[in-house]
């Protein structure tokens, strides 16, 4: 098993994700002998799940029953051990696009944190790219590089412990992409153009607050960065629901033309008029977004490094 290439059975010494629900998931390391409970029974790891292909259906020791998943960075996303605030799919998914990650790209990273940004990176840039990643916290460092090492990825990844406002990010002149997920994002730019390739590259950083933003663009306009932009990604989940919409009785049809026009869409479910009502009720399915929204604030600020 690996976090970048797919495997089709599940072995010792394997990460295997639990998947009980929708809203109910769990990571496991998989132990000869060993066993986890769940509210469905317990799973013995040495029957239920070595030698199992993975995506298979496992029966619980009560009856019930649960999927064992291949561990994807979407998976470990929203199952990984928070030691930071992370980021979720919706930045991920921006950040891997407007950086121009692809195989074999070099990428510098700070801070590491939970690492949920981590392991994106390091499947889009294998086999053949890696990731230099810094961390201040060493407690943090140490932890982020042991999960690197079972997830099977510490060949794509160098993580340090050090300060990259004041040391850097330990290398030069080899990035094609930067990004800053740190407080003062803009202590960290001139160490960040001095990361980067020649031809130039790719900057990205995150803050919370507008006003670090002002600040981290100032910087880089400073440091000749060009392209600067700044967006906001929120992800709003609408709900589909059924409504009854009155609409006026307008009698039979006349048999013209329009009644003669062919579609290809379902007829809608008309409800009988009530007596003297005039009115016929429809019955069609809307979708509502939610009048508040679960999230935290976020803003990415994209910017290129120009040749030399």
């Amino acid at each position: 098993m690996s976090f970048v290439e797919y495997s089709e059975f599940i072995q010792e010494g394997d990460v295997v994700i639990i998947f009980l629900g929708h809203d109910s998931m769990m990571p496991i390391n998989v132990k000869s002998g060993a066993q986890t409970q769940t509210r469905y029974g317990a799973i013995r790891h040495s029957s239920d799940l070595i030698g199992r292909r993975f995506g298979s259906k496992v029966t619980c020791s009560k009856g019930g029953w649960v999927y064992v998943l291949h561990p994807t960075p979407e998976l470990w996303t929203m199952n990984l051990p928070h030691r930071t605030q992370i980021l979720y799919t919706t930045d991920i998914a921006n950040i891997t696009l407007m950086l121009d990650l692809k195989p074999g790209s070099i990428v510098c990273e700070s801070g590491t944190g939970s690492g949920s940004l981590s392991h994106a990176i390091l499947r889009t840039i294998a086999p053949s790219g890696h990731l230099y990643t810094v961390e201040f916290h060493a407690q943090r460092a140490e932890k982020a590089a042991q999960e690197f090492k079972d997830h099977k990825v510490d060949h794509l990844v160098t993580v340090r412990n050090q300060d990259v406002c004041k040391e850097g990010f330990g290398v030069l002149g080899v990035a094609d992409a930067v990004f800053l997920d740190i407080p003062s994002p803009w202590e960290a730019i001139t160490h960040a153009k001095k990361a980067f390739k020649q031809k130039g590259g790719r900057l990205c950083s995150f803050s919370p607050c507008i006003e670090q933003v002002q600040r981290t663009c100032e910087a880089l306009m400073e440091q000749g960065f060009e392209e600067i932009c700044t967006l906001e990604v929120l992800q709003r989940v609408h709900d589909v629901r059924s409504v009854n919409l009155p609409l006026p009785d307008f009698g039979p049809e006349d048999g013209g033309a329009e009644s003669a026009k062919m579609t290809t869409e379902p007829p809608l479910e008309e409800v009988p008029p009530s007596a003297n009502s005039g009115y016929t009720s429809v019955t069609c399915r809307t979708a509502t977004p939610p009048r508040e929204m679960a999230g935290h604030t976020g803003y990415l600020t994209f910017a290129s490094k120009p040749r030399g």
